[in-house]
């Protein structure tokens, strides 16, 4: 890559920007997936959009790292639960994001942090 100017964005805002901006959720709903208040979360987002505009708009290389932040263990499941129907389901690690709930079969879900 070039030798851009780098701006660091934390996983913290990397998730915030995919669940508010890239998911469609609420920032209550994404607070509660990430585990911290509506308020929190709207502190969260604003920082993170403030950084990848900066990028944009200046040319600036985005690099992701730091901030709060748990791995998944081999054999650890993740739980999703769908907006639509309220249906809680879990798939195994490595499989993917699931195309829609096994219930109700829309695609308007989140993950349980």
């Amino acid at each position: 890559m070039f030798d851009l100017e780098e701006v660091q964005l934390t996983i913290d805002a990397m998730e915030s920007i995919r669940l508010a901006d890239l998911m469609g959720m609420t920032h209550e709903e994404a607070g509660r997936q990430m585990g911290v208040s509506r308020a929190t979360f709207g502190r969260i987002i604003e920082s993170a959009r403030a950084v990848v505009a900066d990028a944009i708009i200046n040319g600036k290389a985005v690099k992701v790292e730091g901030g709060n932040y748990k791995v998944m263990k081999q054999g650890d499941q993740r739980v999703f639960k769908c907006i639509h129907c309220d249906h809680d389901w879990k798939e195994p690690r490595g499989t993917g994001r699931p195309d829609a709930c096994p219930e109700c079969h829309e695609n308007n879900f989140y993950r349980l942090a």
